[in-house]
């Protein structure tokens, strides 16, 4: 149980680099949260900075959620307990991205985060997620309808 807390805190604290605030301000002087939809996830970055800014913090973003969950990888459990550890470094990582402690608690959605930790616990699951979510957003051009179908 100690194991849970203790790196499901680390997991939290991974998902909670704020990639789109910090790149937007070094980058490019700017707070990606005072303009947009006014939150530090991807899409907001692309729709503020452009797609040059947007494609890293995506990235970053997903990576943050399967790098949580892929801590798992350094304890021997099977099993449900594997599963149960596996989520909840992902759902730390999530609560982390979404009320990031470095930036005032004012992350992003987490859908890009919640993606990276869907692929690293069930990989087809998490691809017909994605595959779904493309078709609806290639047809209506709106990445809040594809997150919520």
């Amino acid at each position: 149980m100690s194991d849970f807390l203790l790196f499901g805190v680390i997991a939290y604290l991974l998902g909670s680099i704020p990639t789109a605030v910090w790149l937007g301000k070094a980058k490019y002087g700017m707070d990606v949260r005072e303009h947009g939809s006014k939150n530090a996830g991807a899409t907001n970055t692309f729709r503020v900075l452009g797609v040059k800014a947007g494609i890293p913090v995506l990235l970053f973003d997903v990576l943050k959620g399967s790098g949580a969950v892929l801590i798992c990888l350094f304890f021997i459990y099977t099993g449900d307990q594997l599963i149960n550890f596996k989520l909840t470094l992902g759902i730390a990582a999530l609560l982390g991205h979404i009320l990031p402690v470095y930036v005032g608690f004012r992350g992003g959605r987490g859908i890009a985060t919640l993606l990276g930790m869907m692929i690293t616990v069930q990989p087809e699951p998490a691809s017909m997620t994605l595959a779904m979510f493309l078709l609806v957003f290639l047809t209506t051009r709106f990445v809040s309808l594809g997150s919520m179908i």
